[in-house]
């Protein structure tokens, strides 16, 4: 099987070449860009816990420990850090994916090694989910720009694998990509961000009996009804017709 139908598209953008001071308008230090990535990590608590509204550059600054004049010479508005924290954010949850994806066998496979890296990084950085979804309201070409770049990259992927008859050519790659995003996203809501244990602690991690029952589906739909394969077929009983039904 080809190499191209086990990962998302690569992080190609995930950087420009050189990051820009909007002060200065000259290229970042290194140093620079310990410092940008010290605010943009300070944002992602703060929007996290605050929302955008309630949210300030004053609070982002204190999180980072640095003075407001600093602030200034890396973004020049909230909304300017919002949009690259959603940014930053959509090139870390790719990259987790893609490298969780590394050395699958098959399509299957890379799709259950793919949401093992996207829960993981949900459950380290459960920011994602509000930032995304205020992004919505604050800067929506933004929020657009993050689920059109996950889907870019699962479509390139989904339609390698149909080039290697691992799943059903039927498909539409493009809307079985939004379809696998979405099952993802509320997956990882309900049984990740929504889920507390005696304790109120969220888990570190999706239960495995979760995942299970997930890719059960998700491997009968990319395979078609015709699927036998092992583990992950449909049980005969549970396909029957009516009309085999009525001759039983």
């Amino acid at each position: 099987m080809s190499e191209t139908t086990k990962l998302v598209e690569p992080v190609r953008e995930a950087q420009p070449a050189a990051l820009i001071s909007p002060a200065t308008g000259r290229p970042l230090t290194k140093r620079g860009e310990a410092t940008r990535r010290r605010i943009l990590e300070a944002a992602e608590q703060v929007f996290a816990e605050h929302g955008y509204h309630e949210a300030s550059i004053v609070k982002v600054t204190e999180e980072a420990g640095v003075a407001l004049g600093t602030f200034y010479l890396y973004f020049d508005s909230k909304q300017a850090v919002f949009e690259a924290l959603v940014i930053d954010l959509n090139t870390r949850v790719r990259q987790s994916m893609s490298e969780a994806m590394d050395g699958a066998v098959d399509r299957v496979d890379a799709e259950r090694r793919g949401f093992e890296g996207f829960f993981r990084f949900t459950a380290q950085h459960p920011a994602l989910y509000r930032v995304v979804r205020e992004a919505e309201f604050v800067s929506p070409s933004v929020m657009q720009l993050h689920y059109d770049r996950i889907v870019a990259g699962y479509t390139a992927g989904l339609e390698a694998a149909q080039r290697d008859g691992d799943i059903d050519p039927a498909l539409n790659p493009e809307t079985a990509a939004w379809a696998l995003m979405g099952i993802g996203e509320l997956i990882g809501m309900r049984f990740l961000l929504w889920e507390r244990d005696e304790h109120g602690t969220p888990p570190a991690q999706i239960e495995p009996s979760v995942l299970d029952g997930m890719m059960r589906f998700i491997s009968n739909a990319l395979r078609g009804h015709g699927n036998t394969d092992g583990d992950n077929a449909l049980p005969s009983r549970g396909i029957s017709t009516h009309s085999e039904t009525e001759r039983a």
